[in-house]
C-alpha cells in the first residue's frame, strides 16, 4: 500500500536552511512562522488520515480483502505504517477516537501468525507508559485476546509479542495486574519459563520480577507454583541475560521472609548452582569478568543472603 506521507523533505530542507549550525539562530518572520505552522498542521493531518484510511482496511472482514487482491503482505505493510504514526502518543490515544483500537485488538485473533504478532507489537507500542491508552485498552477487554495468545497460539512468536504487550499494558496499572493475576497469569508465566524460546524467557522472567517488585507477598504464590526450581534451572542458561534475571529472581525469594522463612526450599540443588557459578566465573578471563559483573554480584549476594556469609568470590 503506498504512504500518502506529508512533505518531510520539504520540511528537513526548511530546517536545515534556518539552523545549519553555523550561525546563530534568528527570529522567524512572520510568513517563516506561517509557513512552518502550516506545514506542521497538513502533517498532522495526513497523519491522521492515513490511521482512518488503515483504520477502514481493518474494519474490512478478511474475506472481502482476500477477494480485492489484498495479501497477508499488504495488511502486515500497512501495520508497520500504523505502528510508525502510534509511535507519537498523541496518536496512540487518538487511534481510540477514530474507531481503529478495536478493530486493530480484532487482529488478535487473524488467521495468519504473522498478522497476529504484529497487532500485538502495535497494541505495546500504544500503551507503553500511556495510561490513557492502557485504560482504553482495559476498557475494550484487550486483555482477555492477548493472553489468549500469550498461552495458547501454537506460534511462538505470536505468545512472545503477545506477552510483550501485556508486560506494557499492566505496568503502573493496578487493575490490568489484579486481572492478570486472577487468569492465573504467575501459571501461565511458569509454563513459559519452560519454553526453549530464549527471548520468551527473557520476557517471562522480567515480568515475574516486576510484578514481584510491586508486590512482595506475591513471593509466596511464586514458591509454591514451583518458580524456584525452574529459576535455578535457568540460572545455569546460555544466555547470560537468561542468567542474571533468573537470578535476580532467585535473590528476590531468598530476601522474602513473609513465612518467617526464605522463599526457596530447594537449599540443596541452590547451593550447588551457586558453588558451580563461582567455580565458572573464578575461572573466567579478566575480559570475561568484565562482562560478568552483574551476574558476579547476583551471586555474591544470593550466596550472603542465604548463607549469612560472603562467597568466595
Amino acid at each position: 500500500m503506498a504512504k500518502d506521507g506529508p512533505n518531510w523533505d520539504g520540511l528537513l530542507k526548511w530546517s536545515l536552511a534556518h539552523s545549519d549550525g553555523t550561525r546563530p539562530q534568528r527570529n522567524l518572520s512572520g510568513e517563516d512562522r506561517k509557513w512552518f505552522m502550516e506545514a506542521m498542521q497538513e502533517q498532522s493531518v495526513d497523519v491522521i488520515k492515513r490511521m482512518k484510511e488503515i483504520t477502514l482496511v481493518m474494519q474490512t472482514s478478511e474475506q472481502v480483502l482476500e477477494s480485492q487482491g489484498v495479501t497477508p503482505e499488504d495488511i502486515e505493510d500497512m501495520l508497520d505504517e500504523l505502528q510508525e504514526h502510534v509511535e507519537s502518543i498523541d496518536m496512540a490515544n487518538d487511534l481510540h477516537s477514530i474507531g481503529g483500537l478495536v478493530p486493530l485488538l480484532g487482529y488478535l485473533k487473524n488467521s495468519h501468525a504473522n498478522i497476529r504478532a504484529k497487532a500485538a507489537e502495535i497494541v505495546t507500542t500504544i500503551v507503553q507508559n500511556n495510561p490513557q491508552s492502557q485504560q482504553l485498552v482495559m476498557e475494550e477487554n484487550g486483555i482477555e485476546p492477548l493472553f489468549s495468545n500469550f498461552t495458547l497460539d501454537p506460534d511462538v512468536t505470536v505468545r512472545t509479542k503477545a506477552l510483550g504487550a501485556i508486560s506494557s499494558l499492566i505496568r503502573h496499572n493496578k487493575p490490568g495486574v489484579t486481572a492478570f493475576r486472577l487468569a492465573n497469569g504467575y501459571a501461565a508465566l511458569r509454563d513459559a519459563l519452560g519454553s526453549e524460546s530464549v527471548i520468551f524467557q527473557r520476557k517471562a522472567l522480567n515480568l515475574i520480577l516486576y510484578l514481584l517488585h510491586e508486590n512482595s507477598l506475591d513471593c509466596c504464590m511464586v514458591s509454591e507454583l514451583g518458580f524456584p526450581r525452574t529459576m535455578i534451572r535457568l540460572a545455569s542458561s546460555e544466555d547470560g541475560e537468561v542468567r542474571e534475571a533468573a537470578l535476580r529472581g532467585l535473590l528476590e525469594l531468598a530476601r522474602d521472609r513473609t513465612n518467617g522463612t526464605s522463599g526457596i526450599e530447594d537449599a540443596e540443588k541452590l547451593k550447588q548452582l551457586l558453588q558451580e557459578r563461582i567455580n565458572g566465573i573464578s575461572l573466567m578471563s579478566v575480559d570475561d569478568l568484565a562482562s560478568a559483573r552483574e551476574e558476579r554480584q547476583l551471586v555474591d549476594s544470593l550466596w550472603n543472603t542465604c548463607y549469612n556469609e560472603p562467597s568466595s568470590l
